[in-house]
This record gives structure tokens, C-alpha cells and sequence, in this order.
């Protein structure tokens, strides 16, 4: 069936308000999107930011009051704008319908990292069944292969001899760094994460590619027992890997590889002074302004 949305472009500070009156209004889902494609790199920690130019969009369906529900809400816009204020305008649109299923479907194909290694969707036929297939969908955790940091991640992991190698995946996501380590021959991997939903996507994704569970297991952070990993990978954000040098340095052998991602080029120098007193920095590579550092554990 169709759908109708009704949009009102909103300060930050007045997005909660309008979310509460779109939900009030009858509609079935609220999303924030920025009017300027101005993107937000690191969040505080805990925190939700939103743009200044922020865009609260209302999903109804079809079968709604377009012209009351309109009316309705543009009586109540006044209430929620202090005195001498713009006061915002809502606009709607039709939301022709869509296979949205087999659209987003549609969006993901096997990709190449290196000479070895397929991340491939479940649904897709794998391209060369004699390379190193990891079969991941995308899902609620971030890590699809998709992200200019995940690819660099994944090239590297390509060049790697991972026989025999315990591997630290921290900050796992939805697992696709540590098992992609696990195809490529680790002997065990720990994901790690702060987010529980994380966690149970790594051990879906460890299920769908088949692998025996005993080969990785998952921990929050305060959990993670201290270990001597041969290997450990960050793909997060410049300012927990600052905060986090002393664990890594911890977990990590004397001569332990360091693979570090989710920076920006401008955080090269940052990352490279944090770390450059334990670790000997072996390369700095860029790609789409996104960076990956490999260093190893003196």
C-alpha cells in the first residue's frame, strides 16, 4: 500500500517536541534526518546528537486524514515554538508503494577485499566458491563491508597468515572482522562490544557461516578476561581508541599486530601520538578520508 509523510524541517532543540506530536498525530514511525548533508562523525559517548537543520519525518498510512491531520498539526506547531521564534510549516508527500523488501535486497552484492576474501550476502550466489566466502546480511549491527573503514580493515586482513593466531575483535559489531579472521584461518577469536545487540548478531553471523562456536566467543568490555592476543582489532572512534591504549597494550603480545580503524585523516597524528610510545606505527593508509593504522606491540 502507499504511505503519507508529513515532514517539518526543526532546530535540534525542538526535535523531541515534534516527534512527540507526530506520534500524537497517529503515525506509525518518527526518523531525524539532516536537511544539509551535514554529516556527524563521533557522538559523545551516550548521546543522540542531531543537526542543526534537522528534519522530523512522520510515516502514515495511507488510509489517514491527510487534510485534518495536517490541520491538526499545524494548529498545535505555535505551542511548541517559543515567542518570536520562525514558526516551522509541515509538508506532506504520497509514499508510492514499493517491493521495499526486495529493494533493500537489491542494494547489497558479493564485494572483494584483497585477492582472497568475499563478503557475500546470503541471498546472492557467491562469485568464486573456491575463494574465502564470508556470507553476512546486513542487520542491526554496524560492520557490512560496506564502510570505507570495515573495507580497509578487511584488506589487511587479507594479507594475513592467521594460522594458530588468538584474535581480539573489539568493538565487534556484527562479527565480520573476527570471523572474517576465523575463515582465513585464527584459531580463536574474542568479540568484543558495548552493545549486547552486537554480540548476538557476531554469534548469528558465526552461526551462518557455519563455523564451530567453541572458535569465538563474545564479551562485553567489564567481562573480557585479560588474555596475550596475537592480534587485535578496533574499527571504532578516534576517542574511546585513545582511551583504550593501555587495554590494548595489556591484551596484546610482545610483537602483536594492532589494527586500528575508524579514523578520520585529520585523526592521524592524534592516533599516531597515542600510541607511538608502546607501539611501533608500521603504516598509515587512507581511503574516502577514512584511515587504518597496523602497528605492532614493542
Amino acid at each position: 500500500m502507499s504511505w503519507l509523510q508529513i515532514k517539518i524541517a526543526v532546530s535540534p532543540e525542538h526535535a523531541e517536541p515534534f516527534e512527540d506530536l507526530l506520534l500524537e498525530a497517529g503515525c506509525a514511525a518518527v526518523t531525524f534526518q539532516d536537511a544539509e548533508d551535514n554529516p556527524i562523525f563521533e557522538p559523545d559517548l551516550g548521546t543522540t546528537p542531531l543537526w542543526q537543520n534537522t528534519v522530523v519525518t512522520g510515516l502514515f498510512s495511507a488510509d489517514y486524514d491527510l487534510e485534518a491531520t495536517l490541520s491538526m498539526i499545524h494548529a498545535r506547531i505555535p505551542d511548541l515554538v517559543p515567542n518570536g521564534e520562525p514558526i516551522p510549516k509541515a509538508t506532506a508527500e504520497i509514499l508510492e508503494d514499493k517491493d521495499w523488501e526486495r529493494a533493500w535486497m537489491d542494494m547489497y552484492h558479493p564485494m572483494q577485499f584483497g585477492k582472497r576474501l568475499w563478503v557475500c550476502p546470503s541471498w546472492r550466489d557467491v562469485p568464486d566458491p573456491c575463494a574465502v566466502n564470508l556470507m553476512l546480511d546486513p542487520g542491526l549491527a554496524f560492520g557490512t563491508g560496506t564502510h570505507p573503514t570495515t573495507a580497509l580493515c578487511l584488506e589487511w586482513l587479507d594479507q594475513v597468515d592467521f594460522e594458530g593466531l588468538q584474535v581480539i575483535d573489539y568493538g565487534c559489531g556484527s562479527g565480520i572482522l573476527g570471523i572474517a579472521s576465523l575463515l582465513l584461518g585464527a584459531k580463536h577469536v574474542m568479540a568484543v562490544d558495548i552493545d549486547p545487540q552486537a554480540l548476538i548478531a557476531t554469534q548469528d553471523n558465526l552461526e551462518r557461516n557455519q563455523l564451530d562456536p567453541a572458535r569465538l566467543t563474545t564479551y562485553l568490555p567489564e567481562h573480557l578476561p585479560s588474555v596475550n592476543a596475537d592480534i587485535l582489532i578496533a574499527n571504532i572512534l578516534a576517542g574511546p581508541l585513545i582511551q583504550l591504549k593501555p587495554t590494548f597494550a595489556s591484551l596484546l603480545n610482545s610483537g602483536g599486530k594492532l589494527l586500528l580503524s575508524g579514523l578520520l585523516d585529520t585523526q592521524a597524528n592524534e592516533i599516531r601520538s597515542a600510541y607511538q610510545d608502546t607501539f611501533n606505527i608500521e603504516e598509515i593508509i587512507s581511503k574516502d578520508n577514512w584511515i587504518r593504522m597496523v602497528a605492532t606491540r614493542r
